[in-house]
């Protein structure tokens, strides 16, 4: 309450200087570990932790030794831990703190979740990113912004402080803004081969969406991924492009990225058979309509039953009858439900997502419920998709408390319990 306040009252100035010191004096503290690497940075709004993940993974099989930080999973070489904090990108401390264990344990690179709002407090600052990534930019953290603009602003902010190496989505619409920051290498990746500039770009060919996975060819080398969605060719060529910035061969990118059985809470398949359970982390409506898309085109489905809610805390309330709309648009049962509500009201969240659904949601507040009540109208042939958490393992409510969660378990918790 006392943040919040502060907040309201100090001059933006202030605020400021002190993130700005804050990120400084983390740097001192744990002595500049990123001058001691290479240090990858991947930004936009959908898709960044899947882009790390399989960065990391071509990085690997290319012999070198890699930490990763993302909004998943925080990983040193092979010791790897949960991302708990609520937070896609830690505090100062925590991130100075993490890229100096990454130097302790001799890795070459580290690659980065990069945020908007971890920009906005400077917690980029006083680490020398190698390379930048920009995957794509669709309207998010609005308010916490002030406006799309402001909020495409912060992302190019990285962009302006990388002076090696950018990728960059030529087939975001966006990307001409992110292809003025000078650099001295850049990289371009495209499906739709609608080359923009005279930079280096690789593109898919040959794309083929299977029941469990995707097939396409990059420069006659045929890629076989195990991830589903198409958005999931973009990530994989942000990975591949990273690799080729380094040296590496489309050969050891192949390799590592068919070793990828898939990335948790994106798009990850709870439960197989009679009947078919997905979770993602989809909170965004392009992230959304892609997930729903996805499932539609890839499965002979009778009936998609989606359950899905919105995050309170003020968080993007312009998008909520968004997603109701999708729901609407994509689902033949439509639940209705609580995500993180934080010191808002659930049941307000609910309704205001609940009211665009064209009069096809249930309201059920309780999330396990909910998960539950999916589970008992689901029949062989079926697909539940579930959005809005992945693999969180939290969620946020009134006075800052957060209840032990995950989707995924609770999935197959309440399977069994119809069971029996």
């Amino acid at each position: 309450m006392l943040k919040e306040l502060i907040k309201k009252v100090a001059p933006s100035f202030l605020i400021d200087w002190y993130h700005f010191l804050l990120s400084f004096s983390g740097a001192v503290i744990y002595q500049f570990p990123s001058y001691k690497l290479k240090v990858i940075g991947v930004t936009g709004t959908n898709g960044k932790s899947t882009v790390v993940e399989l960065t990391s993974k071509i990085l690997e099989n290319a012999g070198y030794k890699v930490a990763s930080l993302s909004s998943i999973r925080f990983k040193i070489i092979e010791k790897e831990w949960l991302n708990d904090l609520k937070m896609t990108m830690p505090g100062r401390f925590q991130l100075q703190k993490f890229l100096r264990k990454a130097v302790n344990s001799s890795c070459q690179y580290a690659v980065l979740e990069v945020t908007s709002e971890g920009i906005k407090q400077y917690r980029h600052k006083f680490i020398d990113f190698n390379a930048a990534v920009f995957t794509n930019l669709t309207p998010e953290h609005i308010e916490v912004h002030g406006g799309f603009e402001n909020y495409r602003v912060a992302k190019g902010k990285l962009f302006q402080t990388t002076k090696n190496i950018h990728i960059i989505n030529l087939d975001d619409e966006n990307s001409n803004y992110f292809l003025q920051f000078p650099a001295e290498n850049k990289f371009g990746f495209t499906i739709l081969w609608e080359n923009k500039e005279e930079i280096a770009t690789i593109g898919a060919r040959n794309i083929q969406a299977l029941e469990n996975g995707l097939r396409f060819s990059v420069n006659n080398t045929e890629f076989n991924l195990k991830l589903l969605g198409d958005f999931n060719i973009y990530n994989a060529l942000a990975a591949i492009c990273v690799g080729l910035s380094q040296g590496i061969s489309l050969e050891i990118c192949k390799l590592a990225l068919e070793k990828v059985e898939g990335i948790p809470g994106r798009m990850e398949e709870v439960i197989s058979e009679p009947f078919k359970v997905f979770v993602d982390y989809a909170f965004t409506p392009n992230a959304l309509e892609k997930v729903y898309q996805t499932i539609r085109d890839n499965y002979n489905l009778t009936k998609m039953i989606c359950v899905l809610g919105a995050a309170g805390g003020g968080r993007d309330k312009w998008k909520r009858p968004i997603l109701g709309e999708l729901a609407g648009k994509y689902c033949q049962e439509i639940i209705v439900t609580n995500e993180d509500p934080y010191n808002e009201d659930p049941l307000e969240i609910i309704r205001q997502v609940a009211k665009s659904t064209g009069g096809k949601a249930k309201e059920i507040l309780d999330r396990r419920e909910a998960i539950r009540e999916s589970l008992k109208i689901v029949q062989s042939g079926d697909v539940i998709i579930i959005t809005g958490k992945g693999c969180e393992p939290w969620m946020c409510v009134k006075g800052g408390k957060k209840i032990p969660w995950d989707d995924r378990k609770i999935i197959r918790e309440e399977l069994e319990r119809l069971k029996q």
